[in-house]
């Protein structure tokens, strides 16, 4: 059964934190929104939040008390909020409990936001951090990538284009309830979860993804992840809740990657919502996806730490 925590977050969710979010809120009323919640969480003591710009991208370091100081190993984070809200700032927090767990830094960017910037603005920007690291003499092995939602379909679309390209691969990539496909709302959990997901909706996710590629005529594939090949990645992990309307889009990313031979993790959480790790601070399971997260990256890059 889901934890007493997890079913007051919940009803929060639902009837506090989404109508906020809802399709007939204006941008700007949303993004005033998550920033006002994000405001609400508090770092641990001595967290390090160190500002910094790569080239004319925005980006903060973030180390967690207990992370060591020294280059080491990174996580390169790309957070969510389909592709038009969001910021450092927002999931600042999130990203400190997973700098703690799995005891790495954590590089996040602020890639440009839509509808100001449109495809592929946020994909280039992602591109551009990855090669940044690279280009101060981090090596791959040392760089593990992450995101939610519409950051989870960023790094996935960000390991298929490295690939392509011929660039090195990073060492593992996470991806917490990822948007496997902008294009096609075509997954059974959209039916299925629909009265169960008490965050999302099918109507806002394709009003948000629209913002990003609606001025797009002919679709480049990059936008549909889980209708590629995602042969040659490197190991994923993936974390979903049963409850919500994107589950379909987790499940057959996970199968089209084992299929190709890759080395993939799926996780699918009962009772939890999209993205519950963000409300780690009063939901346990967040807590514990949290953990298996930290697991995840040190088994691929724990040696460098």
């Amino acid at each position: 059964m889901p934890s007493i925590g997890s079913r007051i977050t919940r009803l929060l969710v639902k009837y506090y934190l989404a109508p906020k979010f809802a399709p007939d809120r204006s941008i700007e009323e949303q993004r005033r929104a998550l920033c006002s919640v994000s405001k609400l969480a508090r770092l641990p003591r001595g967290t390090s939040v160190e500002r910094v710009s790569l080239g004319t991208i925005p980006a903060e370091w973030v180390r967690a008390p207990s992370v060591p100081e020294g280059e080491g190993a990174v996580i390169l984070y790309f957070h969510g909020g389909g592709f038009f809200i969001g910021s450092c700032e927002t999931h600042r927090e999130l990203v400190t409990r997973i700098s703690k767990a799995s005891n790495v830094r954590v590089l996040q960017i602020e890639y440009r936001l839509a509808p100001e910037h449109k495809f592929p603005a946020a994909n280039e920007d992602c591109l551009t951090a990855y090669r940044y690291l690279i280009d101060q003499g981090i090596s791959p092995k040392s760089i593990v990538l992450g995101g939610d939602s519409a950051g989870g379909c960023l790094t996935i679309m960000t390991l298929l284009s490295l690939r392509d390209a011929g660039d090195p691969l990073p060492a593992a990539a996470f991806m917490l309830s990822p948007v496997g496909d902008c294009v096609h709302y075509d997954g059974e959990s959209y039916q299925s979860r629909a009265e169960l997901d008490p965050w999302l909706n099918q109507e806002g996710l394709e009003l948000t993804m629209g913002y990003y590629h609606d001025d797009v005529e002919e679709k480049p594939p990059i936008l549909s992840p889980i209708r590629q090949d995602l042969g040659g990645l490197p190991p994923l992990l993936i974390q979903v809740g049963d409850d919500e309307i994107l589950l379909s889009d987790s499940i057959r990313m996970a199968e089209r990657a084992k299929e190709a031979g890759v080395d993939v993790i799926l996780e699918k959480w009962d009772y939890m919502w999209h993205v519950f790790q963000s409300f780690a601070v009063t939901v346990p399971e967040g807590r514990r996806a949290i953990k298996n997260i930290g697991a995840f990256v040190h088994e691929h890059i724990g040696r460098i730490v």
